[in-house]
């Protein structure tokens, strides 16, 4: 059984790999669902603590996060376990503190005094580690570069999911962390785990290696049924009522789009070892649709490269339609594919440009562990051998590149790398000040629906 992703979506976002995924965990049934766990070995290194042991904090506790602790505890580079949650909701902090204290016993000693809830809980988990063990932060792309920034401040190494901030200004304030983080020597893992998975290391190496001659086009796609968000309900506090359902609206989880496209986006830059010069694009909404969200159903960017490679970049959410989950590449001698359905490692090089099962004349090694668990060992072996690891800078352009083009559909404009570079945009200015009685960001009209993108008027760059 997977467990499902917490978008309100039916669709499952798991893997096929043999260990549990981030996108597995039963959140909602408040179970976790045990996956076999590849042997290792453990290693000596640099890591001060006494006992040798990690300790976590997790801020942010839906599945994404809830299914990471599952991984950090699942690693068999050396002792962890879970001593601080945080979440603004205790409803969900309890119901990942029940299940992951099902499946781990005693390495979730998270003690009823160090479970926080509110807008500063994140301060008060963080501050129950020691300098050199690890946040977890899986709150929502908002709230990423002012928790980041405190756990920094305070030494902490940091795990942090996408998507990784909702505008230009929150990115570039993870850019500033990013080096302030390399100054400290801590070490920050981010949540692109495809990365970490060999098959495509493989392919990446075959395309370096010229097996597919000059790369000429990339093409990734994202198209499944779609969300659709009620109207709200103006019977209850507004902010509180968006935050829990974050990929509706752009402040709090940059909308759809970025959170469910980043990794194809990110793929496509691995592919060209660059960032676009230019994006521009289409998008628009499903005919007559009672969605009230500030979604778009339809998302296609064109990326230009600085050689002229274009990658095109397709994600609808529209059911009873063709749906495609997968990265396809095609060179001056031959086709690939890099990415498959859910993230799955379908990676192979065809003949020619005929993807057909009957054309293919290579594929990598079976991946032996998840790319899910091998980020989280890759992260915990470089603390415990004082390595440098940080990898936020290039998730924080991967992050820029999906504004660009999300930004292009919104405004109907074309928007360059540079235009980006210098955007200082944010949806919440304010965003530090937030507390229970805040106005939300966005308001709801008599409707109870929300604002949508109009190219031409639209701003957010």
């Amino acid at each position: 059984m997977k467990r499902q992703n917490m978008r309100d979506k039916s669709q499952a976002l798991g893997t096929t790999s043999n260990t549990v995924s981030r996108r597995q965990f039963l959140a909602q049934s408040g179970r976790v669902v045990a996956g076999s766990v590849l042997a290792g070995v453990s290693l000596p290194g640099a890591y001060a603590a006494e006992d040798n042991t990690i300790r976590l904090a997790l801020v942010g506790c839906g599945g994404r996060g809830s299914g990471a602790v599952g991984d950090a505890l699942s690693s068999k580079t050396g002792p962890t376990k879970l001593v601080a949650m945080a979440d603004l909701f205790e409803d969900r902090l309890t119901r990942s503190y029940d299940a992951l204290r099902e499946m781990f016993g005693e390495r979730i000693d998270v003690p009823a005094e160090q479970r926080f809830t509110g807008f500063d809980a994140y301060r008060k988990a963080i501050d129950c580690l020691r300098p050199g063990d690890v946040v977890i932060q899986a709150t929502h792309a908002a709230f990423r570069p002012v928790h980041i920034a405190y756990a920094v401040e305070k030494g902490v190494n940091v795990f942090m999911e996408k998507s990784f901030a909702p505008d230009t200004g929150g990115t570039h304030q993870l850019l500033r962390l990013a080096e302030a983080a390399k100054e400290k020597n801590l070490k920050i893992g981010c949540g692109i785990m495809c990365r970490h998975s060999s098959a495509r290391q493989a392919l990446i190496q075959k395309i370096r290696d010229g097996a597919m001659g000059q790369i000429q086009l990339i093409r990734a796609y994202r198209m499944d049924g779609g969300a659709r968000m009620e109207p709200f309900p103006g019977d209850q506090n507004e902010l509180f009522w968006q935050i829990r359902r974050p990929y509706y609206f752009m402040w709090v989880s940059s909308g759809n789009f970025i959170d469910l496209i980043i990794h194809q986006v990110d793929e496509c830059c691995w592919i060209k070892d660059g960032w676009p010069v230019t994006a521009q694009g289409l998008g628009g909404r499903e005919p007559n649709s009672t969605d009230c969200s500030q979604n778009l159903h339809s998302y296609a960017v064109e990326y230009t490269f600085a050689d002229g490679t274009k990658a095109m970049v397709c994600n609808r959410g529209m059911p009873n339609c063709y749906n495609e989950f997968a990265t396809f590449v095609h060179g001056a001698n031959c086709a690939a594919q890099f990415s498959g359905n859910i993230h799955a490692p379908t990676v192979q090089i065809y003949q020619d440009q005929r993807m057909d099962k009957n054309n293919i004349t290579w594929q990598p090694e079976k991946e032996k562990m998840s790319p899910y668990q091998m980020e989280w060992d890759e992260l915990l072996t470089a603390i415990r051998q004082d390595q440098r690891y940080n990898e936020l800078q290039r998730s924080a352009y991967s992050n820029l590149t999906c504004i660009m083009g999300r930004a292009a559909i919104h405004t109907g404009k074309i928007v360059t790398w540079d235009e980006a570079m210098a955007s200082n945009f944010t949806f919440c200015p304010n965003l530090e000040a937030l507390t229970p009685e805040s106005p939300a960001p966005v308001q709801a009209d008599a409707q109870g629906r929300y604002p949508v993108p109009i190219p031409g008027s639209w701003t957010e760059i």
